[in-house]
C-alpha cells in the first residue's frame, strides 16, 4: 500500500497479534535473538487503518524478538520528508532501517545514504526500483490484480467495471493495475474497464467515481486497489446515487477490494462489498524485524522457498523479495480469527 490518506476518521488501533518468535526466512546460519544496535522504522503515513496496524505490530514484534527500536517516524505521505526521516534516524544512531517506501524511485537517495553509512535496510510493502536493500518484504501485488479480475469477471461476465487505481509511480499501483487490465483483456473481452487514477487518495477516489458513475450509471463492478483508503468514498458515492445494494440483490454492484481492514471485513459481512485480499500486515511486521536482525548481524539471503510458506525471488533490480501469502476474504471466511482485520477489537474500529 503506499501513500494512503483517508477522509474518514481512523481509530487508534492496537493489534492483538501473536508475540511468539518463529523461524525466520533467512537461509543462512542461525542468527542472534537480539540486536546490539537500534533499529529505525520509517512509516509512509499513519492515516489509514493498515498503517496504524502495521505500526502497532512492528513495536510489538520488536519487543517479542528482543529488538531495540527508535520511535517510528511518520513521513506523512511526503517523499521528500521520507528521505529526511531516513537521514534523521541515521544521525540518531540507527544501525538498521525498516522502511516502507512511498515511491519506488524516490526512495533511492535514502537507500544510498544508508549504504554509505553501512546500515542495512529492509523495505516493506513497496519494492524500490534501485538502490540496496537486504530484503523486500511484500505480497505478490500482481496476484492481487489477477484475483480481482477473476472475481469480478466471473461475477459480471459482460458490461463495465471500474478500477480505482493506486499511485502508478509505485510498484504496487503498477503491478495491481497492469495485472488486472491484462487479465480482463485476455479472459473477459465482454467487459470494459474504466480506470480512475486516485494515487492512494480518498478525495481523488471520491471525485473520480462521482464523475465516472455520472457518465456510466450502468457499471456492474468496482475494484478498489486500497480498501483502507477507497472503501468509504466508494460506498458513499454509490449511496448518494441510490446504487448501494447488498450482495444477492440483482441491482448489487460487485466490489472487490485490497487491504483486509476491519472496515472491509464488516462491509463483507453486511453485503456492501463481496471480497478483499488481506494484506498480511502482521507478517510484514514480524519478518521485517526478523530480517533486519539478521542483516545487522551480517547474514545474507538467497532466493528460494522459506520455512514460513513463502518464496524469496530475485527482482529485475537485483533485490530479493520475500513474497508473503495474502488470502482472499469472502463471506465464507470473513470471521477467520487469523485475519489481521479481525485482531482489532470492534470497539476500536474506525467509525464509518
Amino acid at each position: 500500500m503506499s501513500r494512503r490518506t483517508t477522509v474518514w476518521r481512523a481509530a487508534s488501533t492496537v493489534l492483538a497479534l501473536a508475540c511468539c518468535l518463529v523461524a525466520t526466512a533467512c537461509q543462512s546460519s542461525s542468527g542472534p535473538t537480539a540486536t546490539s544496535g537500534r533499529v529505525g522504522v520509517v512509516l509512509p503515513l499513519l492515516s489509514s487503518p493498515f498503517w496504524q496496524a502495521y505500526n502497532a505490530a512492528v513495536l510489538q514484534q520488536a519487543k517479542a524478538q528482543g529488538v531495540n527500536v527508535l520511535p517510528p517516524v511518520n513521513s506523512a505521505g511526503d517523499t521528500d520528508k521520507q528521505i529526511s526521516d531516513i537521514n534523521k534516524l541515521l544521525v540518531e544512531g540507527a544501525k538498521g532501517l525498516i522502511v516502507a517506501p512511498l515511491d519506488s524511485g524516490a526512495i533511492r537517495p535514502g537507500l544510498s545514504t544508508a549504504q554509505r553509512e553501512g546500515v542495512p535496510v529492509v523495505a516493506v510493502d513497496v519494492a524500490p526500483l534501485s538502490g540496496k536493500a537486504a530484503m523486500v518484504i511484500r505480497a505478490d501485488n500482481r496476484a492481487y490484480g489477477q484475483k480481482a479480475c477473476r472475481h469480478l469477471g466471473d461475477a459480471v461476465k459482460t458490461g463495465k467495471v471500474v478500477q480505482i487505481q493506486g499511485d502508478l509511480a509505485s510498484a504496487n499501483g503498477r503491478d495491481r493495475s497492469e495485472a488486472f487490465s491484462a487479465c480482463m483483456a485476455k479472459n473477459y473481452r465482454g467487459i470494459k474497464v474504466l480506470d480512475i487514477a486516485a494515487d492512494w487518495r480518498s478525495d481523488k477516489a471520491a471525485t473520480g467515481l462521482e464523475t465516472v458513475y455520472g457518465i456510466n450509471p450502468d457499471i456492474k463492478g468496482i475494484y478498489l486497489q486500497a480498501g483502507g483508503v477507497y472503501l468509504r468514498p466508494a460506498l458513499t458515492t454509490l449511496e448518494h446515487h441510490h446504487a448501494l445494494f447488498p450482495a444477492g440483490d440483482p441491482r448489487h454492484i460487485v466490489i472487490f477490494s485490497n487491504d483486509g481492514s476491519p472496515q472491509e471485513l464488516d462491509a463483507i459481512r453486511s453485503g456492501e462489498i463481496d471480497a478483499t485480499v488481506s494484506q498480511p500486515v502482521d507478517l510484514y511486521a514480524k519478518y521485517a524485524i526478523s530480517y533486519i536482525t539478521k542483516a545487522m548481524a551480517g547474514h545474507s539471503f538467497k532466493p528460494g522457498p522459506t520455512n514460513h510458506g513463502s518464496t524469496v525471488v530475485r527482482l529485475p533490480s537485483g533485490l530479493l523479495e520475500d513474497r508473503l501469502p495474502a488470502p482472499t476474504v469472502t463471506r465464507q471466511n470473513v470471521d477467520d480469527k487469523a485475519l489481521w482485520g479481525n485482531s482489532i477489537k470492534a470497539s476500536r474500529r474506525a467509525a464509518k
